[in-house]
């Protein structure tokens, strides 16, 4: 992530804001903004949601709380299954999905903002 990215990180995990209701929507908009540059780190195909899939996802969740997801669903109902499925597994949220692409959050353990990738 650049150096704005990070202190934009920084913030979010400080949790000031005026109230909760208000402070987790400025949080969602500015992880949309964050996720808006990123890759997709992993690709669920035909093969969908399999065990190593899962780990890999769960794995850069850990390091970088904030990942996309491609999903390569021929139906619509499938993709929100499969997105549903991947955030119950893994307890993480779903902050935005555009097309085929999901965006996921959830928050690290320890943060490490100096993670770059």
């Amino acid at each position: 992530y650049s150096e704005r990215t990070k202190k934009l990180l920084t913030y979010l995990h400080a949790g000031s804001g005026p109230t909760v209701d208000a402070n987790f929507q400025h949080k969602e908009e500015n992880y949309r903004s964050i996720g808006h540059k990123l890759k997709p780190v992993v690709t669920v195909a035909q093969k969908g949601f399999t065990e190593n899939i899962r780990k890999e996802i769960d794995r850069a969740l850990a390091e970088h709380e904030l990942v996309k997801v491609k999903l390569l669903t021929s139906e619509r109902s499938g993709k929100k299954n499969l997105s549903n499925e991947i955030c119950i597994d893994l307890n993480a949220e779903c902050i935005q999905s555009v097309g085929n692409i999901i965006l996921l959050y959830r928050a690290a353990k320890n943060p490490d903002n100096r993670l770059s990738t």
